[in-house]
């Protein structure tokens, strides 16, 4: 890193940060599974694989689901599983095609609870067009797990012309958010917590890939797409950054916030720059083409609240600067420490 004050050193055991997407997860792919599977396609921190299969570019991605509790406000597990891998193959400039579904259950699930599950991963997967073609099932005893663990796995196809990724982010690229933020965090703590709000906020759990259709119809000048979950806004910009090697400039008066999640975030001391997003894109536009692409995302269902949220510039490259809302300048850094666990 450009910054040695930045480095972190690992510590002994695996602690519960290292899966909350944020410097410590970074920290433990960079510096242990990096060295250790060495390879262009992973060294490059996509949310899925980029491979070139006898002339066909071919996006891969597999993620892991361990969301608690398994059922919230605006869906449950299943639906979060299929629309999370549908949205990294996405997020990759692919076309999904096919999913495999691995499923972990602790002996004692209710089975109509095991079918609600099921039949939701069923109508997300017709949602989004894709098809579950293959998967496994292993069963644990009492106490081993919690409930269900799901994993996911995918497949697309790349188009010629789309060529998308974390490190072509270039100076002059603006960037839109399609939509509200924290919504999927709030929705989990809410539920988990059991807190009494005046209105039910949602999970944004849904498969991007129809919005991102609808970008590239528009154009084609799209450097960088990313789905800002665990580690949230906060740290995915900072994770482009870094791998551009370019600065970023934001401003938090762009961002939208849903005024209940606003208030959840500042009466429990939440950032929700770093709370996880189930249904939301960045995306790094040519400036030429942004303003085209932002009104083709606004007349998508779920682009209608897209916005320009900032742009990349050459000056304090690696590193992520919001304007606040009183005109000073924030540095926004990855997330450290886990706000809370479980998210996804």
């Amino acid at each position: 890193m450009s910054d040695s004050s930045r480095e972190t050193l690992m510590p002994e055991t695996v602690l519960l940060d290292h899966g909350a997407g944020g410097r410590l997860a970074h920290d433990l792919t960079t510096k242990l599974v990096l060295p250790i599977f060495d390879n262009a396609m992973l060294a490059d921190l996509n949310d899925g694989a980029i491979l070139n299969l006898q002339g066909v570019r071919l996006a891969f991605s597999t993620d892991s689901f361990t969301v608690d509790p398994i059922f919230f406000p605006g869906g449950n597990i299943g639906e979060l599983a299929v629309n999370g891998t549908v949205n990294d193959i996405a997020m990759c400039g692919g076309t999904p095609l096919y999913l495999s579904a691995g499923l972990i259950i602790e002996e004692g699930l209710a089975m109509d609870e095991l079918e609600r599950i099921l039949k939701a991963m069923g109508t997300a997967a017709q949602r989004s067009g894709v098809k579950i073609v293959t998967g496994d099932t292993k069963v644990m005893p009492r106490g081993v797990t919690d409930r269900i663990l799901i994993n996911t796995s995918g497949i697309g196809v790349i188009p010629e012309d789309i060529d998308v990724g974390c490190t072509k982010a270039r100076p002059g690229d603006r960037i839109i958010l399609s939509g509200t933020i924290a919504d999927h965090g709030i929705a989990i703590l809410a539920q988990r917590e059991g807190l009494s709000l005046e209105t039910t906020v949602t999970s944004d759990t849904a498969p991007l890939n129809q919005l991102v259709n609808q970008m590239f119809e528009t154009s084609k000048k799209i450097h960088v797409l990313r789905d800002p979950t665990r580690g949230g806004v906060g740290t995915a910009l900072n994770e482009i950054a870094e791998k551009s090697s370019v600065g970023i400039k934001i401003s938090e008066e762009r961002i939208p916030l849903r005024d209940d999640v606003a208030g959840v975030c500042e009466l429990l001391g939440l950032d929700p720059l770093y709370l996880a997003n189930e249904g939301k894109l960045l995306a790094f536009v040519a400036r030429e083409d942004s303003e085209d692409v932002l009104v083709a995302m606004q007349q998508e269902p779920l682009g209608q609240a897209a916005c320009i949220i900032g742009e990349v510039v050459s000056e304090h490259p690696e590193r992520v600067v919001m304007e606040t809302r009183t005109g000073g300048n924030r540095i926004v850094d990855m997330l450290t420490g886990e706000q809370f666990p479980r998210i996804c």
